[in-house]
């Protein structure tokens, strides 16, 4: 990127106190002062610490210009604004116009993230295409990911992410997105939200910067959304499995490595995504249909959705040296979710055990018992042969399956028996065995994946 330090003064109001020339340019805009290089803007930024306390290790790190909220000493070039935040956000939106792409928001209580890859990969078979980089979604991550992309980006593709109500609407007010999709509502968040109907509610606040001539695209089996996009202007389109959407699809094959499907509107062709589940069938629908929005031709689609790059920890297949299969979905959690990978993963056809480990799902609440309850429908002893289940809020569902297992075949642990749970795992599992691990990123268990990588060696 090039931007003066004209542009940048006036972008953020700032005043200026810039050393070098009005024409000279920064290179790139970082708030970390890990990633400052030569020629950097820095945005001091306050969190646990300030960022501000900061400015001279960046300077030293090779930052020529420093937004700040403080008066600076002589010699050091800087533009004061007063308040760094809302300054990096007003220069992601210049950015953004100066640039010119086209914009994609996909929000989402699961899914989004995969969503982002499967459609970075569709649009990128045609077009210069930059996506959300590992988690960067929320207030300050979106506008830094406007502010890397390539100044000769065609297509923004940006996941939004969110805690509270209100966050979103800032996310898309920051980058009037053209396309809008959400991928489905489940229960992450409802501690803050209150309600499945809450979530709804704040997830549609993606449109509150939505072009006018935009498209929002919407799961066809959701009546909460279905109920908000009555007032609507822009066009709604709608996705899902066996119904009667814009893109419906219907599955063909499921197996561990791969699933196919073919859809209603790409009569005669078949689709392939190298990740198993109905419920990526789905996210790939998403990504068909913006696709399709942007005249991608088909057999382009198909090459992307079958080699996307899928973000790591997010249902990644790993082996350990002596040949145990291992289902990594470690990221986050929701009820909702947790249901659907259990069902397809219970349905697989593999050769050795089955084993589940499921930790807390957090951020539930009141529900939360209730909700981890639920989940002990999708478990089935004729299906899953072993069920470690780490945490305190698994306790109530491990009070529900001890009597439906056999003897022997389920476990819990709390928060504090995290070691005792890897090495009862690890001498269990057994060589052609497959192990699935899903629990929100808060109860570490990439720490177990990690640990019956090296223990399996």
């Amino acid at each position: 990127m090039n931007l003066s330090v004209r542009e940048i003064v006036a972008a953020v109001n700032g005043v200026n106190h810039a050393i070098q020339h009005e024409d000279q340019c920064v290179e790139s805009v970082e708030f970390d002062t890990r990633k400052v290089i030569e020629n950097s803007l820095f945005v001091p930024l306050k969190g646990a610490r300030d960022g501000h306390d900061f400015i001279p290790q960046a300077i030293e790190s090779g930052a020529s210009l420093v937004l700040s909220e403080r008066e600076l000493s002589e010699g050091v070039s800087y533009i004061k604004v007063e308040d760094t935040l809302v300054a990096l956000q007003k220069l992601a939106q210049y950015f953004l116009e100066k640039v010119h792409p086209k914009v994609i928001g996909i929000t989402g209580s699961n899914g989004k993230t995969t969503t982002k890859d499967m459609t970075e990969a569709v649009l990128s078979q045609h077009y210069k295409t930059y996506k959300t980089q590992g988690n960067y979604n929320n207030h300050i991550g979106l506008p830094y990911t406007i502010l890397s992309m390539p100044e000769d980006t065609e297509m923004l593709v940006l996941e939004m992410g969110m805690d509270h109500k209100g966050e979103i609407e800032v996310l898309s007010n920051i980058s009037k997105p053209d396309i809008a999709a959400i991928t489905l509502i489940g229960e992450s968040h409802i501690e803050y939200l209150g309600s499945r109907a809450g979530i709804a509610e704040a997830k549609m606040e993606i449109t509150a910067g939505l072009k006018e001539d935009g498209v929002l695209i919407i799961p066809n089996d959701e009546p909460l959304l279905k109920r908000m996009i009555i007032d609507i202007p822009q066009t709604v389109d709608t996705f899902g499995i066996g119904t009667e959407a814009t893109l419906s699809a219907s599955i063909l094959s499921e197996t561990k490595v791969d699933t196919q499907f073919e859809t209603n509107l790409f009569e005669g062709e078949v689709f392939s995504i190298p990740v198993l589940g109905g419920y990526n069938v789905k996210n790939a629908l998403i990504a068909l249909l913006i696709g399709h929005f942007f005249n991608v031709p088909v057999s382009k689609m198909k090459n992307g959705l079958a080699t996307f790059d899928l973000t790591k920890n997010r249902t990644e297949w790993l082996k350990t040296n002596d040949g145990i299969d291992i289902l990594s979905d470690v990221y986050n959690a929701n009820p909702t979710a947790m249901k659907l990978v259990l069902d397809t993963f219970s349905a697989l056809k593999l050769e050795g055990r089955k084993f589940i480990v499921l930790g807390d799902m957090l951020e539930l609440g009141e529900l939360s018992n209730q909700m981890h309850e639920s989940v002990a429908e999708h478990i089935s002893p004729k299906k899953i042969d072993q069920v470690y289940l780490y945490g305190e809020q698994m306790e109530s569902l491990y009070n529900l399956l001890h009597e439906r297992m056999p003897q022997g075949s389920i476990h819990f642990y709390r928060k504090t028996e995290k070691k005792e749970m890897m090495t009862h795992l690890s001498e269990k599992m057994q060589p052609k065995d497959t192990v699935f691990l899903k629990a929100s990123n808060g109860m570490g268990l990439s720490e177990v994946v990690e640990f019956l990588l090296k223990s399996h060696e």
